[in-house]
């Protein structure tokens, strides 16, 4: 082992286990009070939208593992066709754990599949999902026949799953427009054979890299002093997303690693969780809208430099965003 890797082995095994202990009493405490968007925009999209929703767990079968697939979708489909998004779960997690939060992204339209796949980060399973749902909309006994816009794919994960996300985004060949990943983890921390984030191979597209500001072991904003060589940061990973994608990060102030999975506070998600999902509900809600339903009031939040998502708030740190060149 390097020098330089063996202190880094030495010191995330120090910060994990102090993030253990200091994080334990509060590991799976409610939120003190609800999260309070500071804009309009966000405001908005962190309401349940305007669709009634219907789930079922192994609703289809199968991926390349054996693992059914999990949807979350408009009760009525009504004769619209609905942008499609793929979910790729955290490390021995499972899509109910995220319940709350994709069921948020149903109301506002979208028809969500999610493989119950506990290891996604090669994002192949995650392509495979929403290749599932395309050929649902061929067939003509299913409820999906001629609802979905399969020109409107986007991919979400969290944690390896967003990791997923993002290798779907690269080697989907055109097939997934945007990805959101979410609490993304270092390459430290990448021990799936073919599961490491590679964003240098994204060429088109666009991405909204989210992370919280307690998750500074897994997906740290900033690198640490003695980080081995790679993407050791969130900031890094948004610097080495080539010019040819648009992109936007922002931090949620609070959060830690599984506060994703709040219903909507932490008390059925794992630890570590702090305060909940609520935060990430409005801005990679309205980013999505933007992204595969052009959405004009959700574009105009991350409208770079100007928007909504760029000014001053008490929630959100680091963010920034670039359009495509």
């Amino acid at each position: 082992m390097l020098p330089g890797m063996r202190r880094f082995t030495v010191q995330l095994v120090a910060v994990l286990a102090s993030l253990l202990c200091a994080m334990a009493p509060a590991a799976f405490a409610n939120a003190d009070t609800p999260y309070h968007p500071a804009g309009s925009i966000e405001a908005e999209y962190t309401q349940p939208g305007p669709y009634a929703v219907t789930s079922q767990f192994g609703f289809g079968c199968c991926d390349s593992t054996g693992a059914k697939y999990d949807i979350w979708y408009p009760t009525d489909l009504g004769n619209t066709r609905h942008p499609i998004l793929t979910w790729g779960d955290g490390t021995a997690a499972v899509p109910r754990q995220y319940d709350y939060l994709l069921r948020h992204l149903a109301s506002w339209g979208f028809v969500v599949v999610a493989t119950e796949n506990q290891s996604t980060g090669t994002g192949e399973d995650i392509i495979g999902a929403a290749r599932y749902l395309i050929q649902r909309a061929t067939d003509p006994s299913s409820i999906f026949h001629n609802r979905l816009d399969t020109a409107a794919i986007g991919a979400v994960g969290h944690s390896q799953g967003a990791t997923g996300s993002l290798n779907a985004l690269a080697r989907s060949g055109g097939l997934i427009k945007t990805a959101v990943p979410i609490e993304l983890p270092i390459q430290a921390l990448c021990f799936t054979p073919g599961g490491c984030a590679q964003v240098n191979e994204i060429h088109g597209g666009s991405i909204f890299y989210v992370n919280g500001s307690a998750d500074t072991l897994i997906s740290p904003s900033d690198p640490s002093p003695v980080s081995p060589p790679g993407l050791q940061s969130i900031q890094q990973f948004y610097d080495a997303t080539p010019a040819g994608v648009t992109k936007a990060w922002g931090t949620l102030v609070g959060p830690n690693h599984n506060d994703v999975q709040g219903r909507p506070d932490c008390a059925n998600a794992s630890f570590p969780c702090t305060s909940g999902v609520y935060g990430y509900l409005g801005y990679p809600t309205a980013w999505l809208l933007a992204q595969l339903r052009n959405d004009p009031a959700a574009r105009a939040a991350f409208t770079p430099g100007s928007g909504e998502f760029y000014r001053s708030n008490p929630h959100w740190t680091n963010q920034i965003g670039a359009i495509a060149k």
